[in-house]
């Protein structure tokens, strides 16, 4: 008798909480209705009341059901599946064979074909590229034998963790870690590797109260020695024109402190530098900063008008070799970790397999491709196109979504918000919890030694010893006709063209004495 009656009440209170949810859910539809119907803004919603609003949450969840379910290996963008994996893979330190044939298309015009020697190196080791120094009229120049590296990613656009996972991943490999233009971080020392200082517009990290590039915060940045050498940034490939855009929520008090100001508020830089409005002006500040520092100096810029360049090279004709700036980072307008409006995403610059071999030819032509050193950037995530970027006269390849890749990264393309599901992007407590700095350092490294290691294997296909020892003439483009054509005959490279001035002007400062006072 007690359990039929403990049974009724039980039956009773699940029919009443059944009710009540019934009741619940039937009012949020009849507010719902009665919200679309009344409404102005939304057209579906007026005219399919409740059931118009299906359309939003499924076109929300629409690009991640195609990234995972519904597009090819090879289709989506900015990367796709077999890119990705790659990395995710080469960061694991997994097998990195493959069977039964590539999934590659090798029909589409734009796609590059390494030539492979019929006489191959015979050495097995493909993880040692040469020496280059960076910067032989300073005072204190940077010579690195890696050619791979990671990009500007400043702390306030990736977190706390991710910034040091990167720094310990980039002392283990022995590669370098740019900043980014948010000025240096306790984290980015932490780790013990080679910085390079990216001066932004905003000249955070290296500014006076005024918000003016300071000699004295200069001195201080390089007299800490992990700093090895400075980078004017003009402009950006996910934003060429626009100066950095750091949304407010993103700017906690610690960054705020690093980068000078207002905590809460978006941090948007100009969209160049005020004091910098020519070729000549860049020369002046390249010149300032690096007698004060006496590190290498150069800039990073996506090519559009080629017109300033041209001015460059006039410029430093008339001042002097030595004057010259140490390197160019010359970013693609594919480039994209920084936020961005879409137009300047979508359609302003030129793509690196336009703009980098132009660059490449007009310093050759110049005599100054020996002098300056080309840092190539934008998407160069997998060995073949960083590859391709070193054969095309790069003699370094930076990467930042690559390094994204190997912290997790999942291509949720929420790097503006605060909402980073891998904690890349985000500095909420809760999303960061998840990466592992030491974990994640460990990835990084090995995505590094990865990628050297396969860009090795290229080039000892091609039949020459390391990666710098690859030319154009290696390399082959598909064509519209569904044939190919040599990156030598696509790209003639010019004949140097120096007189006898500039020829001893360029004499290494070994031979001659330098005064670093001019």
């Amino acid at each position: 008798m007690f359990d039929d009656i403990f049974a009724l009440k039980l039956l009773t209170v699940m029919v009443l909480i059944f009710v009540v949810i019934i009741g619940l859910v039937a009012l949020a539809i009849a507010v719902m209705y009665v919200t679309d119907v009344t409404q102005r803004r939304h057209t579906i919603r007026r005219n399919y009341p409740v059931i118009g609003r299906f359309r939003y949450w499924f076109e929300h969840l629409g690009e991640f059901f195609r990234q995972y379910f519904f597009a090819m290996d090879r289709e989506e963008m900015p990367f796709n599946r077999a890119e990705r994996a790659w990395v995710y893979r080469a960061a694991k330190n997994l097998d990195l064979n493959l069977g039964f044939g590539s999934t590659r298309d090798l029909n589409p015009p734009g796609t590059v074909l390494f030539l492979n020697s019929a006489f191959p190196t015979l050495e097995q080791d493909a993880s040692r590229p040469s020496a280059v120094t960076i910067g032989p009229y300073c005072r204190q120049p940077y010579t690195t034998s890696a050619f791979f590296h990671i990009s500007g990613m400043s702390y306030g656009a990736i977190s706390r963790p991710a910034v040091l996972a990167l720094s310990r991943g980039a002392a283990q490999a022995g590669c370098w870690l740019n900043t980014g233009e948010g000025g240096l971080s306790p984290y980015h020392l932490e780790g013990g590797c080679d910085l390079v200082f990216q001066l932004g517009t905003a000249k955070y990290g290296a500014r006076d109260l005024n918000g003016q590039l300071s000699d004295e915060r200069l001195k201080a940045l390089a007299e800490q020695d992990a700093v090895k050498m400075f980078e004017i940034k003009l402009s950006q490939g996910a934003k060429p024109g626009k100066g950095g855009i750091l949304p407010g929520e993103k700017v906690s008090a610690e960054i705020a402190a690093i980068r000078g100001i207002p905590e809460g508020h978006p941090s948007i830089s100009p969209n160049g530098h005020p004091d910098i409005r020519s070729a000549e002006d860049l020369l002046d500040m390249i010149d300032r900063i690096r007698q004060v520092t006496g590190k290498p100096v150069g800039f990073k810029a996506v090519l559009g008008d080629k017109q300033w360049l041209h001015d460059l090279v006039d410029g430093i004709r008339a001042r002097g070799i030595d004057r010259a700036p140490d390197f160019i980072t010359l970013d693609s307008a594919d480039g994209g970790t920084g936020a961005s409006p879409q137009p300047l995403m979508d359609y302003v610059g030129l793509p690196l397999k336009e703009s980098l071999p132009w660059l490449c030819d007009l310093l050759q032509e110049a005599g100054l491709k020996e002098r300056i050193r080309v840092i190539a950037s934008g998407k160069l995530v997998n060995p073949s196109m960083v590859a391709w970027a070193i054969a095309c006269g790069a003699d370094f390849v930076t990467s930042a979504r690559g390094f994204m890749f190997s912290l997790g990264c999942i291509q949720a393309m929420q790097c503006h918000k605060n909402t980073c599901p891998t904690g890349v992007t985000t500095h909420d407590p809760k999303l960061q919890k998840g990466l592992d700095p030491t974990d994640k350092a460990q990835r990084v490294a090995n995505y590094q030694r990865n990628l050297t290691y396969s860009v090795g294997l290229i080039a000892h296909a091609c039949g020459v010893s390391e990666p710098r020892l690859l030319h154009r003439r290696h390399v082959h483009m598909a064509l519209n006709n569904g044939l190919s054509a040599p990156l030598n005959e696509l790209y003639p490279e010019p004949i140097t063209l120096i007189d006898n001035d500039a020829q001893a002007s360029s004499e290494s400062p070994s031979s001659k004495e330098v005064n670093h006072d001019a």
